[in-house]
């Protein structure tokens, strides 16, 4: 039966798979059928690569800075420009990333236990 947009036996489905999670034990819970599994994050492993596209950004924009000085044609000063503000956002975002992790290990290390 379809009501407008909703299928009502995906919804009844859907009702039968929580019923039957809630009879389990926690330990046998596992996703919901068709859900996948969130991907763990390695945070130094997120961190270095952050840090690795800052450098690509300003190792690019320091790179057509050299070539436009240099007089290459195909390198106009907008794109010099353009890269150069963009390297310098993503560093000025990676300085404030890492003083909220230093407060915020500040923070940790002064609570009482």
């Amino acid at each position: 039966m379809k009501t407008g947009m909703i299928d009502a036996s995906k919804i009844e489905a859907m009702i039968a798979q929580l019923k039957a999670a809630a009879t389990r034990p926690d330990s046998a819970l596992g996703p919901v059928q068709g859900e996948k599994q969130a991907a763990r994050v390695d945070f130094a492993g997120a961190l270095k690569s952050a840090l690795d596209q800052v450098n690509s950004a300003q190792s690019k924009s320091e790179d057509l800075a050299k070539r436009f000085v240099l007089g290459d044609d195909s390198v106009n000063l907008s794109d010099v420009m353009i890269n150069s503000q963009k390297a310098n956002i993503a560093f000025q975002a990676t300085i404030q990333v890492r003083n909220k992790l230093v407060s915020a290990y500040h923070d940790i290390m002064n609570m009482q236990v």
